[in-house]
């Protein structure tokens, strides 16, 4: 009796597996590959670094076209928000690996003849930023937990001590 030919050799059964398994290693690798969405807390914690250093600008500028006391306590001002820029940018570089972005105030240095100056920011609108900041942060900071709530938590406490406490002039009310 003549033996029947198998149809397929193991030879063909050995390379056919091992082209399945390099095709599923390459689809598992490419998938890896592709941008993850954003973590949750990104939104919240780039919001508050944008507000920090806004703020800090503004207490800054205000700072610069104030005498007496006040300037003093604007360029505190301005110095904490800044350190609260950095932190936040350090927490969102390591919740995302990246570098955090970039402010999106710009500061225009260019002038028109026939433009009118803006007037220069006031303690008022310091006080009013800082007001939004602090609720802002108060926000965000009871939707998170951990760490990050921790940091906007102690950030919307300097904000709202900054503006209840450090810039109300002494006797006045805000």
């Amino acid at each position: 009796m003549p033996r029947r030919q198998p149809t397929v050799s193991r030879r063909r059964l050995l390379v056919g597996a091992s082209a399945i398994a390099a095709l599923g290693v390459t689809a598992a690798t490419s998938a890896g590959c592709g941008t993850q969405p954003p973590p949750p807390d990104l939104d919240d914690l780039t919001t508050a670094l944008d507000r920090a250093r806004a703020d800090s600008e503004l207490a800054a500028r205000t700072a610069a076209t104030t005498r007496g006391p006040i300037a003093a306590t604007l360029n505190t001002v301005a110095a904490e928000r800044s350190a609260h820029a950095d932190a936040l940018a350090d927490e969102i570089v390591r919740l995302t690996g990246r570098p955090a972005p970039s402010t999106s105030v710009v500061a225009s240095t260019t002038t028109t003849t026939s433009a009118v100056a803006a007037p220069a920011p006031t303690v008022d609108d310091v006080i009013g930023a800082l007001r939004v900041s602090a609720d802002s942060a108060t926000t965000a900071a009871t939707a998170l937990s951990g760490y990050r709530a921790g940091l906007l938590a102690s950030i919307a406490a300097a904000c709202t001590s900054a503006y209840a406490v450090a810039l109300v002039p002494v006797g006045g009310k805000r």
